[in-house]
């Protein structure tokens, strides 16, 4: 059965006349955009042609470099700069920021369509510490890349045309939470909002004005043993895609599967979704915001031991982040400790078992310190 990549291949020579801009367009532009585009960009009037772009990743990015999550993103760049219907496609408007003291991971890009309409594009999370710091910190707060993406659509809006918005992972929730606080008039330029596994909102965006307006308008897609998509509160409409892998690894959009031109779908969650949903909600809910952000920076805290700025650099050196991590948790004061460790034994004790599997299938050392802290 087909992927993205697959699809992209097919349908590469119908121009958007014969072939309308659909869902499975938005995930393409929002694979793109993970590609560092450093360089290319630097001038805020580039405007350069999907083809042009690949010429410059070709030669200034290292394929064998890139994890492999990335080389999949490289390769359907490289398709799509083939095609007739995607290589003349332009970007514009490409923004990267990463800063670690603010905890936030923004990039976004705007792809022109042939039609006049234009996509705004949000990156998900990246390997860096900071980025997947600020995911945790959705769970009590407003982050800085929000506040940015709502800002970025304001200032799309403000050009002629109609827009559409998407994004995956993070990136999703970037797309619905801007759509959701543009102004009124901003909001009506937007046609569509594509949020593919994203994390779902904060309860007063959920209830909001904003939200209620924009919401008919947003298309959400998941796989079937969704993780990330069902954090927080979710939007209540949404498409679960069958996926080929397993667990968290669905999470990567390049394994959805498609055929006839569409994503095949099914009714629901799988039953391990829906244990590692029904878990993870419980043990949020039992939570105020206080005490989610004491478990999110002490957690931090503990990482950020590791001395690590990736995700990667933790798993590559397992045993010495994992030595690193054990001592900053006998340092932390008795009273944080204390707190700490009954959060998480109550995330243990709230089925988490299935999430453990589903979250973390390949750090199971790297996680040892956190469920034997838990245990003492």
């Amino acid at each position: 059965m087909a992927n993205i990549q697959d699809h992209a291949r097919r349908t590469g020579g119908l121009p958007l006349g014969e072939k309308p801009f659909d869902a499975l367009d938005g995930l393409i532009l929002t694979q793109l955009v993970y590609m560092p585009m450093e360089g290319l960009m630097d001038d805020e009037a580039a405007r350069p042609t999907v083809a042009q772009a690949w010429a410059f990743l070709k030669e200034h990015v290292d394929y064998e470099a890139l994890d492999v999550f990335q080389q999949k993103r490289y390769r359907l760049f490289e398709s799509c700069a083939g095609l007739e219907r995607y290589a003349g496609w332009r970007m514009r408007d490409y923004v990267n920021e990463i800063d670690a003291q603010r905890e936030m991971q923004f990039c976004a890009c705007t792809w022109e369509l042939p039609d006049g309409r234009r996509y705004v594009a949000f990156r998900g999370t990246d390997l860096t510490i900071a980025g997947w710091k600020e995911d945790l910190n959705m769970s009590f707060m407003t982050v800085p890349s929000q506040q940015k993406a709502a800002a970025y659509v304001e200032r799309a809006a403000r050009k002629a045309g109609a827009l559409m918005l998407g994004g995956h992972s993070k990136g999703g929730n970037l797309a619905v939470y801007a759509g959701a606080c543009a102004a009124e008039t901003a909001q009506r330029r937007i046609e569509r909002v594509y949020s593919f596994d994203g994390p779902g909102v904060d309860e007063s965006t959920l209830h909001s004005e904003g939200y209620g307006r924009i919401s008919p308008r947003i298309e959400s897609y998941i796989p079937q043993s969704s993780v990330v998509g069902m954090l927080l509160h979710y939007h209540p409409v949404y498409t679960v895609v069958k996926s080929t892998a397993l667990g968290i690894l669905q999470h990567d959009a390049m394994t959805w599967q498609i055929e006839d031109g569409a994503f095949v779908t099914q009714n629901g969650l799988d039953m391990s979704g829906k244990i590692t949903d029904e878990a993870i909600h419980a043990w949020l809910q039992g939570m105020d915001m206080e005490r989610r952000r004491l478990l999110v920076d002490t957690l931090y805290q503990v990482v950020d031991a590791a001395q690590a700025e990736l995700v990667t650099d933790l798993i590559d050196d397992w045993r010495e982040s994992a030595a690193r991590i054990l001592e900053a948790i006998r340092e932390l004061d008795p009273k944080v400790k204390r707190d700490v460790r009954r959060m998480i034994h109550s995330l243990f004790s709230s089925g988490a078992s299935e999430v453990v599997r589903q979250v973390l299938p390949n750090l199971a050392e790297l996680a040892k310190p956190l469920k034997d802290a838990a245990k003492e």
